[in-house]
Parts: structure tokens; C-alpha cells; sequence
């Protein structure tokens, strides 16, 4: 199988190295020409994934169209915000046949969509069947160099998830199956915002039974928003919900607790974006997922919390004040 994967970053160049060493060819492509150039000169992303070589069947390259009318399957590895922008580049032409697996995890700005939305209305040769999205607790730094990962490859179609899962599962990286790519992509997207929330928490200085409550009462949410859009709340407690809104919560590796931290420690969001050379998506999902929530009448306190303090400049002290000073409700509402 010829496979492509857009997007060279850490986790575009983990899974393009992960297929590579199952023996598909594998071209990774790289948005700029001399970024690609300098990773098929070196064999090694040491911008973003230091000491992991590419194997003999990885090539990397910068020629989109040609790469994706070569491929039959198309892994859509780059940030949430800049997929519109790279699929246009080939929305002309034909699909038949092909899987797009997108493993970038956000809502679009502005228009409240979820990833497999956004392939669907600018890829129009594309079928619903053809979209899977493959998410999960799975931190590029570890999958790159074999740690134990499972994650969970969604698709409307059980026979594309299935072929998704039988492409991408290894020994070390164990794949299973779910229909719900609605309840898998909400899941995946909004664990980034309540990571933020953790991290701003840990910042502050709060103990554990601060950052519980924000997991636990930002499952409460994600829930929510998934039933509201026609998910299956069951979807939550799975790998795309709960497993990854753990490790995202708690882990070194996480970017986007990261910058709550650094938010709760009092630093602006300008200077901590501006200090990292990799996208933290929680940043730009919130502002999303905040609007999505008002425009469709879910209440979501934690992504309201974490919205204003990120773009209203709203003071981390007071914003965690006014969560822990609403209206007391049911547990369950």
C-alpha cells in the first residue's frame, strides 16, 4: 500500500515511521520545500522528534497533488486550523478508492466544525464512507519510540475503521474499532481545552482535588456537547474521552497543559506561544468549541473559564472563583 502522510510534524513523522517500519511505502510530506528537503537529507526530524530515523521505505517530500494521487490512503497530520487550507490544495481531484484518516485533533474557528466535517465539504469526491479518524492517548514521544500506546480508529463505516486499524496496528501501537467518529472527534478535540484548565490549576499552585474535579466536571462537559451533536455519550469513557483527557491532563509530554501552567503562573499567552515550537490545538479549539457551545445551547463552564482567560484576559484567580461560586446543581444535568 502506497500511503501519504500531510504534516511533518511530531506525530505526522511518528505514524509515517511507524507505517514505514510495517513495510507500507510511506511518503511524508512537509509543507515547506526545505524543511522536507532537510528531512530526507538528514533521515531524522530533529526539529520535532529528535533520534528517531526514518527507515529505507520513508521518503519525505513537498509535491502535494502528485503525492496524493500516488497514495491510497491519506493520513491528515497537520494542525486543526491549517487542514481547510491544505486539502483545498487538492479538492480537485479524484478520490476513488482512497481513506483520508485525520489525526488532528481540534474544531474549526469560525465555523464550529469537526475535522471529518471540514474533509467532507472541501473534498466533494469524497465519501463519508472513505473519512476515518484515528485518536486516542497517544503522545508522539512515546509512540515513536515504542512505548505501549492504544488508541481507536472511528469511521461511520465499521469496514473503514477496520482496514484503518489493520494498516496502523503493531505490537507496541494496538488499535480498536468504533462507529462513533462523532463522539471520537468531539472527545479528542475538547480534552485540549480542560488539559489547559489543568495545567492553569497546577500553575496556580491548587493540589489534586482541584485537577480531578476539572477532569472529572470536563467529562461532564464533553459529554454534553457530544449528545447535543448526535454522539454516544458511551463514546466518552472510551480511548478518545477519558483515555486521552487523562495522559493530556497529567502528562510531561502535553502541550497544552503546558501552556495552562504557564497561564497560571501569570505569563501572557503571547509570550508562551511565541516560545514553542509546536502547536498546543487546546489554544485554538476553545475559542471554537466556546462559540459552538453558545451557538447550540450547551453549557460548558470549564471551556467559558479557560476562553477568557486565554482571549478576555480574564485573571486565572477570579476565573476559577466564579466556577467554584456558581448556582450548586445535580451532579447530573
Amino acid at each position: 500500500m502506497n500511503i501519504a502522510v500531510l504534516g511533518a510534524g511530531s506525530w505526522g513523522t511518528t505514524l509515517a515511521v511507524l507505517l514505514a517500519n510495517k513495510g507500507y511505502h510511506v511518503r511524508l510530506w512537509a509543507h515547506r520545500p526545505e524543511f522536507a528537503a532537510l528531512l530526507e537529507a538528514e533521515r531524522e526530524n530533529t526539529r520535532y522528534l529528535k533520534g528517531v530515523h526514518f527507515p529505507d521505505t520513508l521518503r519525505v517530500v513537498d509535491h502535494l497533488r502528485n503525492l496524493v494521487a500516488w497514495s491510497e490512503m491519506i493520513v491528515t497530520a497537520v494542525p486543526s486550523q491549517a487542514l481547510r487550507e491544505t486539502v483545498l490544495g487538492f479538492n480537485d481531484l479524484p478520490l476513488d478508492g482512497k481513506i483520508i484518516v485525520n489525526v488532528a485533533k481540534g474544531i474549526e474557528i469560525g465555523t464550529g466544525k469537526r475535522m471529518s466535517e471540514v474533509l467532507l465539504e472541501v473534498l466533494p469526491a469524497l465519501q463519508v464512507s472513505q473519512v476515518a479518524a484515528l485518536y486516542g492517548p497517544s503522545h508522539a514521544e512515546e509512540v515513536s519510540r515504542q512505548q505501549p500506546t492504544t488508541v481507536v480508529a472511528s469511521s461511520q463505516s465499521l469496514q473503514t475503521a477496520e482496514k484503518v486499524q489493520e494498516v496502523f496496528h503493531t505490537h507496541k501501537f494496538r488499535v480498536y474499532v468504533n462507529t462513533d467518529i462523532i463522539g471520537v472527534e468531539i472527545a479528542g478535540s475538547v480534552k485540549n481545552i480542560i488539559a489547559i484548565a489543568a495545567g492553569i490549576s497546577d500553575g496556580i499552585g491548587f493540589g489534586d482535588n482541584a485537577k480531578a474535579a476539572i477532569i472529572t466536571r470536563g467529562m461532564a462537559e464533553i459529554s454534553r456537547l457530544c449528545l447535543k451533536l448526535g454522539g454516544d455519550p458511551v463514546t466518552i469513557s472510551g480511548l478518545a474521552g477519558i483515555g486521552d483527557l487523562v495522559v493530556t491532563c497529567l502528562s510531561r509530554h502535553s502541550r497544552n497543559r503546558y501552556v495552562g501552567e504557564e497561564v497560571g503562573r501569570g505569563r501572557s499567552l503571547d509570550e508562551i506561544i511565541s516560545q514553542m515550537n509546536m502547536v498546543a490545538e487546546g489554544v485554538h479549539t476553545s475559542k471554537a468549541v466556546y462559540e459552538l457551545s453558545r451557538a447550540v445551547g450547551v453549557e460548558m463552564p470549564i471551556t467559558q473559564a479557560v476562553y477568557e482567560m486565554l482571549f478576555e484576559g480574564k485573571p486565572a484567580e477570579k476565573a476559577i472563583l466564579d466556577l467554584m461560586t456558581r448556582d450548586p446543581k445535580q451532579e447530573r444535568y
